[in-house]
């Protein structure tokens, strides 16, 4: 009885992990004229980017549920800073794209009016259309 208790007890978590989603990578583009100081999806922290740039690659963690937090800090450029421009803190709620085996990254796209986009892709590979 002991060693059935003991080896449900190890086996358990393993096979529970076997059903779970694995953790994403999130990986972006801004197209805005603004930098991004910072910016999260629920808590997960995705880095910063350049004014019209793209960003690396951040790992890992589980994204889940129906709709994501999207939080975002513009920054500004050296020019914008002189002009007096301000930072401003954003946050929208989207819906969560739906999921398919074998996605692994979330891109996020940052697009003037503080418009935000999200899709996932087996790859780096960016799943939306060209640049805007």
């Amino acid at each position: 009885m002991a060693v059935l208790a003991l080896l449900l007890s190890y086996a358990t978590p393993k096979i529970i992990d076997l059903f779970r989603t694995p953790g994403a990578m999130l990986t972006s583009e801004n197209y805005t004229d603004r930098p991004i100081l910072n910016f999260w999806i629920n808590d997960f922290w995705g880095g910063n980017l350049f004014a019209m740039g793209g960003g690396g690659v951040m790992c890992c963690q589980r994204i889940e549920g129906e709709t994501v937090r999207v939080s975002w800090i513009l920054s500004r450029t050296g020019e914008q800073f002189r002009q007096g421009v301000q930072k401003e803190n954003h946050e929208v709620i989207l819906p969560l794209p739906r999921r398919k085996r074998g996605d692994v990254y979330l891109h996020v796209r940052f697009l003037p009016k503080n418009i935000v986009e999200l899709k996932w892709s087996p790859d780096l590979v960016s799943p939306f259309a060209p640049a805007p």
